[in-house]
């Protein structure tokens, strides 16, 4: 469990280090479109990539918030708890969240699978066969709008965002098991 812990976290912590400047992306895409609608001819794709740049700094810096637990919680009893009650609803709710992220994380595989355009029903076996060369990606998802960019990279995006989400709740389900035996795993970090 600690090496799991200390590789998922290290991970995640890296990766939301790097989100943490994708709003200066998202804010300079924005700033160019206020720019071109004012000065010149509006770009057709700002719009449209600020949300996707959205997306990404939504999804992929999820795990990070999860980690330094700078979720939203609703603190009406808990802040008077022992520690090993507060592990012991951790644990509970964390698992509420691993359910809830694996939905989440197949409706992904399945939202990515269309967009590359399989018709079926098994997205993981699609992504196998991808990989092993069964399958291939049909005709690609694009989006309704003028620019018309594909549709699979940002699906892409957000269904990895998912899958290190639920690698992170696993992790925080590993330190509150800790926690009820009265140890501490993990690096903590400033």
């Amino acid at each position: 469990m600690s090496i799991y812990v200390r590789v998922v976290d290290a991970i995640n912590y890296r990766i939301g280090r790097v989100m943490m400047w994708g709003l200066f992306a998202m804010m300079g895409i924005l700033l160019w479109s206020s720019i071109s609608k004012t000065f010149f001819l509006p770009s057709l794709w700002t719009l449209e990539m600020a949300q996707f740049a959205m997306v990404t700094y939504y999804i992929m810096g999820g795990p990070y918030s999860i980690q330094l637990g700078s979720n939203v919680r609703m603190d009406l009893f808990y802040h008077n708890w022992s520690h090993k009650k507060k592990a012991w609803f951790d644990a509970f709710t964390v698992l509420l969240l691993i359910l809830y992220l694996g939905v989440l994380f197949y409706g992904g595989l399945g939202s990515t699978a269309y967009s590359l355009g399989y018709w079926g029903t098994e997205p993981v076996a699609y992504f196998t066969g991808l990989l092993t060369g069964s399958e291939e990606v049909g005709r690609l998802e694009r989006s309704s709008t003028a620019w018309r960019p594909y549709i699979w990279p940002i699906k892409s995006i957000m269904t990895l965002g998912f899958f290190l989400m639920l690698l992170q709740a696993i992790s925080e389900f590993f330190k509150d098991i800790a926690r009820i035996k009265g140890q501490e795993i993990g690096v903590a970090r400033a």
